[in-house]
């Protein structure tokens, strides 16, 4: 049988009980996601994609990706959120012969200057249009449709420097322990992880650059 308690120790109890749940809500407040869960610390040394000084938001993707179609609404809200000092970034991922072209295809629109006005709708008219936008000529009509130079985008994307840079983004990627799409490296240490939507991985992105940047 249990031994009645005092008043005052159950006050002393009760104050316990509070003060560790305050201390809890603080430590859920402070950290709502966890490293080896939501996102993983790559090994160092930490490369980054870019050498702007800004903390960096990558987003690596395909348009042959129909996730990464799914996720490219939510990644530009995400871009719209990042505060002063983080910067928002797209990597083509070259994971396979198929998607080698929507690479070139990428490093020649940024190039260009149409990136802005052209990835969302590239993704509708492959995805929700279902144009088939998939070899080099397909994409090409696809930005000529844009108002794009088609000659000129050939040229850009099929040119040595977008070969170049096929490679050094793979290096990149492989070095981030990339292996799906979409993901997202923050500053070339973190790699958001074991999420359930795109909304929890603009959600925890958007906190570690936010904690990145506050530690500079």
């Amino acid at each position: 049988m249990f031994k009645r308690m005092t008043r005052l120790r159950a006050i002393f109890l009760l104050g316990g009980l509070l003060l560790a749940s305050a201390c809890t809500a603080q430590s859920s407040a402070a950290a709502p996601y966890t490293e080896g869960n939501e996102y993983v610390t790559l090994p160092g040394p930490h490369q980054r994609y870019s050498s702007s000084g800004k903390v960096e938001v990558v987003e690596v993707f395909s348009y042959g990706c129909i996730h990464c179609a799914h996720f490219a609404p939510i990644a530009e809200q995400l871009r719209k959120q990042l505060p002063a000092g983080v910067e928002f970034k797209l990597v083509p991922a070259p994971f396979n012969a198929e998607w080698v072209p929507y690479a070139r295809a990428y490093y020649a629109a940024k190039q260009l200057g149409v990136v802005e006005r052209t990835h969302l709708q590239l993704f509708k008219d492959k995805f929700d249009e279902h144009y088939p936008i998939s070899s080099m000529d397909e994409l090409a009509d696809f930005y000529a449709r844009q108002g794009v130079n088609r000659d000129k985008f050939m040229q850009i994307a099929t040119s040595p420097e977008a070969t170049a840079a096929l490679k050094t983004d793979l290096n990149l990627i492989q070095r981030w322990q990339v292996d799906g799409t979409p993901s997202i490296v923050v500053d070339g240490k973190y790699r958001v992880a074991n999420v359930q939507t795109p909304d929890e991985m603009a959600a925890v992105a958007l906190w570690l650059a936010k904690r990145e940047l506050s530690g500079k």
